[in-house]
C-alpha cells in the first residue's frame, strides 16, 4: 500500500469510502457520529486545497482509504477533559476522518502506522459508540487520554500516541 496526497479526481471514490463508513457505523451501533452525510464535499474539497487530504492505494492503485493528516495543532485538542494528553509537545501530528474500504484488511493500521512516521506524536478522536475505532486505536498503540469537544460542541474520546 501506498499514501499520497488526494487531488479533487479522488472524490468520487473518497465519497464512496465515507459512505460506506456511515453504513458499517451504523449498522454497528454508531448511527450519529458521520450522520447526513458528513463529511461534505466542500469539506473534503477544503481539505485537498489545504493539503491535508490523503489517500492509501493498493498495489492495483485503487483508493482503499482516506484520512485528514497535519502537523500543528488541533483547536479542538487545546481543551481535555476527564484526563490529560500523555505528552504535551507541541507541534504534534492529527489524524481526522479515517476510514476505509471494508473489503480491505489492515488499511487503517498502515494509515496510521504512515502517519505516526512523519511525527511521532499522534491525537486522534472518536466517537464514544464507535467501538471498531476504539478498538484499531488500541491495537495500534494509541492511548486513551480524555474528552474532547469537537465542531458544534459535540464529545469526542480522545487518544494520543507518541514517542519513538
Amino acid at each position: 500500500m501506498q499514501i499520497r496526497k488526494s487531488t479533487l479526481a479522488d472524490l468520487p471514490h473518497m465519497q464512496e469510502l465515507y459512505a460506506q463508513a456511515r453504513a458499517f457505523m451504523a449498522e454497528n451501533g454508531n448511527p450519529t457520529q458521520w450522520a447526513n452525510g458528513y463529511p461534505e464535499q466542500s469539506m473534503l474539497e477544503g481539505d485537498i486545497a489545504d493539503g491535508v487530504s490523503y489517500v492509501c492505494t493498493d498495489e492495483e492503485g485503487r483508493i482503499v482509504g482516506t484520512f485528514v493528516f497535519f502537523v500543528g495543532e488541533d483547536e479542538s485538542y487545546k481543551e481535555i477533559f476527564e484526563g490529560d494528553w500523555a505528552d504535551h509537545t507541541i507541534p504534534y501530528g492529527v489524524v481526522h476522518r479515517i476510514t476505509s474500504d471494508q473489503s480491505t484488511r489492515g488499511v487503517g493500521s498502515f494509515c496510521l502506522q504512515w502517519c505516526f512516521e512523519q511525527c511521532g506524536n499522534i491525537r486522534i478522536d472518536t466517537h464514544r459508540d464507535n467501538r471498531p475505532m476504539q478498538a484499531a486505536l488500541a491495537k495500534n498503540g494509541y492511548q486513551r487520554c480524555g474528552i474532547v469537544y469537537v465542531r458544534g460542541g459535540e464529545e469526542r474520546i480522545a487518544f494520543q500516541k507518541a514517542g519513538i
